[in-house]
């Protein structure tokens, strides 16, 4: 029994190279799992962001296209207040020929240094989202022409701009007023 056999297994220094070398591949794996991470993140946000821009647009755009509404004749005038930054407008829901201001008189607009689009039909300005770093509603007689008079206002075109979680969304659409005396 005189022959020496060696032990099997590992020395520390070996152990210590082959880590080394296996640590590469996994530090390159988990640094393309955390960029796909943060990929995920910046579309979900604007995916969300998007959604949010088109449920608001498409609701003041529906709401916007009822103004004027006169089933009476009563002389209600579709745009009270047009600003650069809010819309005061207002119709006869009900058919008896006065506009409540508690449910017929709608105002949209973003309170300054608030992120958050409101609507305001007299009981108090309601959000509808948040996230909102921009309104912007311009004018347009019925030959397409920029007006600022709001009795003159055929159509409104509404730009916003919504931003979650760092992605910035801006969406526009326009909605011409169905309920205009003058047409």
């Amino acid at each position: 029994m005189g022959a020496w056999r060696r032990a099997s297994g590992f020395t520390l220094v070996e152990l210590l190279i082959s880590l080394a070398v296996l640590s590469l591949p996994l530090a390159a794996v988990l640094g393309i799992l955390r960029e796909a991470l943060n990929v995920y993140g910046w579309g979900t946000s604007r995916v969300e962001a998007q959604q949010s821009a088109r449920i608001a647009l498409e609701r003041m755009a529906r709401e916007l296209r009822e103004a004027g509404y006169d089933p009476r004749g009563a002389g209600i005038e579709p745009v009270i207040a047009a600003a650069s930054d809010r819309v005061t407008f207002q119709r006869d829901l009900n058919g008896n020929g006065v506009v409540d201001p508690t449910r017929e008189r709608v105002t949209f607009l973003v309170r300054h240094g608030e992120h958050v689009l409101r609507r305001d039909a007299g009981g108090g300005a309601q959000p509808i989202i948040d996230g909102v770093r921009g309104l912007s509603l311009t004018y347009f007689d019925r030959t397409g022409a920029p007006v600022f008079d709001p009795s003159r206002v055929s159509s409104i075109r509404i730009r916003l701009d919504v931003a979650f979680g760092g992605s910035l969304v801006v969406m526009e659409t326009q909605a011409t007023l169905r309920n205009r005396r003058d047409r």
